[in-house]
């Protein structure tokens, strides 16, 4: 038996996906991506849910996990609260083990699952997913001492890093042929071969490596180079809420709750707290 452990917020009553990276004028400030249209125009659903009963795993840093006085914290445990704020529903996050999530879920123990549940084809056959509100993309790494600009451009010879099976290879190899691929058998090793000069960059996720280039692994020895890419096939699965297939007005409610934090900038807000170092 799975053993459970709950933590309520008391709210009061009251993309087609187009990716938009929005940079700023100074060079140095963070982009923050956007997954919503400005200019599409949504209705306002009809009425709203009165709770919203969450479900998660917490042991998914940085979006819900347990800080170091045993808080749970992270950018999903926010980003659900500020979602029943905007719909003016009560919400509470439940934790279970991740493999039981789907089955709480359909068993109603919950609402909606927000732990990074990708919604494959066996999936969306029993569960509805809202519109994608975080993708992942793909980024290059390169040395900050390096000789020469990285240019994506102009790949001939240029040496690359990636690990041994990933889509980051295919795309690879199907992109940049004229790159000489450095396949390693896992991420520490291809990364490793950036940070030590065997290789001039290291192809792969773009947030796994935001979170090594800020930690003591890296050594300060790396930065992001050109992308992001979030091409169709390889790297356009984002993170999204999987509720149950009827709950329709829950997701038309979420959905529409996702648009108006993205207008409102709360969505950025909480994306700088979490990312200070955008991956995008």
């Amino acid at each position: 038996m799975n053993v459970m452990r709950a933590i309520v917020y008391v709210v009061p009553a009251f993309l087609s996906l187009i990716v938009l990276i929005h940079p700023s004028h100074a060079t140095d400030d963070p982009v923050v991506p956007s997954f919503w249209n400005p200019k599409g125009v949504y209705d306002r659903p009809n009425s709203f849910p009165e709770k919203i009963q969450f479900l998660a795993s917490d042991d998914f840093p940085p979006f819900v996990f347990r800080d170091a006085s045993g808080r749970l914290t992270g950018f999903n445990v926010d980003l659900s609260r500020v979602i029943c704020i905007e719909l003016g529903s009560s919400c509470s996050l439940r934790i279970k083990e991740f493999e039981a999530l789907v089955p709480a879920l359909v068993e109603e123990e919950g609402d909606a699952i927000i732990a990074g549940l990708a919604p494959s084809p066996s999936l969306s056959e029993q569960l509805r997913f809202s519109a994608d509100y975080l993708k992942l993309p793909a980024r290059f790494v390169t040395r900050k001492d390096g000789n020469a600009p990285f240019d994506e451009a102009a790949m001939d010879g240029v040496k690359i890093a990636v690990e041994a099976g990933s889509r980051h290879e295919r795309f690879a190899l199907k992109f940049w042929p004229e790159a000489l691929l450095l396949t390693y058998p896992d991420l520490s090793k291809a990364r490793l071969a950036v940070q030590d000069g065997r290789a001039d960059a290291h192809f792969g996720d773009g947030l796994a490596l935001s979170i090594w280039i800020n930690s003591e692994a890296s050594q300060d020895c790396c930065t992001f180079a050109g992308g992001p890419w979030l091409e169709p096939g390889y790297f356009d699965t984002g993170l999204s809420i999987a509720m149950r297939k009827q709950d329709i007005e829950r997701a038309e409610a979420i959905d529409y709750a996702l648009r108006q934090l993205a207008q409102k900038g709360t969505f950025r807000e909480l994306y700088l707290r979490y990312f200070p170092l955008s991956f995008y």
